[in-house]
């Protein structure tokens, strides 16, 4: 038997809407006693000193996506699942865009069986392909995809088709998943890469209209208004698309939204770097597209961070900017940076930063987190945001270095999950 107090820890618990400190008494992964100060300290019990910690439900990573099967020099499942826990994630959804893609029952339960042999570690959530391939032609067999386990459907990229998009929400209704879109029109994004605006013209880097993302949003939601599927939409990044999103949900369409962690962090004058880490798709927004995205956050128009964590070998992304592939990694960095530059500047509460990396996105799996409380099982992160460290080789679960905090020193640190 397991026992463990923390003791003076800050509890930060958005299901609850509680931010308090206590002393938490986790006995054999469940949460035997909470209270401002426990004094019954049996000899048994593993005592550590909180102050200045934070205790927060376990965060849960919407989408993010792992090499394996097929690219396992860029991640392993283990390494996607392991760094996951690291950041302080207890659940992550991986996307199905391996090789072979997640197209089929029989993929879903190597790749659970698989996650049952690793050490414990993050919970890993499978969203299944709409479209055999990913080619955005020929449906999936969702029921038997649904059967096998699967947290929800979606191919991930960006569709051309909007006839099957409309057969897929007539199809997925009765299923009761979650079905997530990645709105962007390809024709108008065409071969861009930054977000047009003066800096994109000042950097000198072929550009993508704001209007490849949200005439695809339009059309996506005119198909939700007709049709009624509930839609997650992934990948928010423009100020408009925060409006369009905002009317839906006004009008009551039943649409969730998420957007990645680093297109709150970041904008197109740090694209002048040219690290190749920080091309991503869609591309980082303009100043008021960061504004507009940190101020949908907040006001729930945004439901969700997400992580999408890609990871790339050395060889894949150390080239010209515009021939890297785009992604960055993610898992082990996020809370620490999001915590730094929007906590401690004041700008979000914790409670807030918390809700939106943890409850909501589970709201948007359709899954539940459950309060901190006494006799619930401890889905738990305990995190420093005062632990300096260093992003190295050596401080890192995942495979790849692509991230341009590769090298520099951040401030904020998981230390435990429980999960």
């Amino acid at each position: 038997m397991t026992k463990e107090l923390l003791q003076q820890v800050r509890l930060i618990d958005p299901v609850s809407g509680t931010d308090k400190i206590a002393d938490v008494l986790i006995v054999d992964g469940y949460i035997q006693a909470m209270a401002s100060q426990i004094s019954d300290i049996s000899a048994d019990i593993f005592v550590q000193d909180c102050r200045g910690l934070v205790l927060g439900t376990g965060l849960v990573d919407l989408y993010s996506h792992s090499g394996e099967p097929g690219f396992e020099n860029r991640e392993t499942l283990a390494s996607v699942l392991q760094a996951a826990a690291a950041g302080g994630f207890t659940r992550v959804g991986v996307l199905p865009d391996t090789c072979p893609s997640i197209d089929n029952p029989a993929l879903v339960a190597q790749l659970q069986q698989k996650r049952v042999g690793e050490k414990a570690s993050a919970y890993l959530q499978i969203w299944g392909a709409i479209t055999l391939d990913l080619a955005g032609k020929q449906l999936t067999e969702f029921r038997d995809l649904a059967t096998a386990g699967v947290v929800g459907f979606t191919d991930g990229k960006p569709w051309e088709n909007l006839s099957i998009v409309r057969r897929v929400l007539e199809y997925l209704q009765p299923f009761g998943k979650p079905v997530a879109f990645w709105p962007c029109d390809r024709s108008l994004s065409a071969n861009g890469i930054i977000r047009e605006g003066a800096e994109a013209l000042r950097i000198g880097l072929p550009p993508v209209p704001a209007s490849a993302e949200t005439s695809a949003i339009a059309a996506l939601l005119e198909l939700v208004a007709a049709i009624r599927t509930p839609v997650h939409i992934m990948r928010v990044s423009t100020a408009r698309s925060v409006d369009l999103i905002a009317t839906a949900k006004f009008q009551g369409l039943p649409v969730t939204a998420s957007t990645t962690w680093m297109h709150l962090l970041l904008d197109t004058s740090d694209v002048k770097s040219y690290h190749t880490a920080l091309h991503l798709d869609p591309p980082l927004g303009n100043p008021n597209d960061v504004v507009a995205l940190r101020g949908g956050v907040r006001r729930g128009v945004i439901d969700a961070i997400a992580i999408d964590h890609a990871g790339y070998t050395y060889e894949e992304k150390v080239q010209a900017f515009t021939e890297s592939p785009p992604g960055a990694i993610g898992l082990e960095l996020a809370l620490a940076l999001l915590w730094q530059n929007l906590v401690e500047t004041g700008e979000f509460t914790a409670l807030e930063l918390w809700r939106v990396l943890s409850n909501q996105p589970a709201a948007c799996l359709q899954q539940e987190i459950k309060a901190i409380k006494v006799g619930e099982k401890a889905e738990l992160t305990l995190f420093d945001p005062e632990h300096t460290w260093t992003v190295n080789r050596e401080n890192l679960y995942t495979l790849s270095n692509n991230t341009p905090w590769f090298g520099k020193e951040i401030k904020g640190r998981v230390l435990q999950t429980w999960c």
